[in-house]
């Protein structure tokens, strides 16, 4: 049975703050997302970083951790410009 794996990017309603994390289920991590929200203890729940606007799916867990981070190494104009080039206007995924 293969697993997924999400790198994806998060950000708050004002889109001031992007969160980059890779996860094998990105539903039950979106929902802690979303619970965590206003948790000081977390950069996610601190900043209110609970709406998926990026991801993208590997097969190897190796391979989405390399890439989770490179773009967390990335300034935020080149974050910016990787949601861009799928999600133009910044929808909110839901799943």
């Amino acid at each position: 049975m293969l697993t997924n794996y999400f790198v994806y990017i998060t950000t708050k309603p004002a889109k001031t703050v992007l969160y980059t994390g890779v996860t094998n289920d990105i539903k039950r991590r979106m929902k802690e997302h979303f619970l965590n929200r206003g948790n000081e203890k977390t950069f996610a729940g601190r900043f209110y970083c609970y709406n998926l606007v990026y991801y993208e799916e590997y097969f190897d867990v190796r391979q989405a951790i390399e890439r989770e981070k490179e773009i967390k190494d990335f300034s935020r104009e080149k974050k910016v410009e990787i949601i861009i080039s799928i999600n133009p206007n910044w929808h909110f995924y839901r799943f």
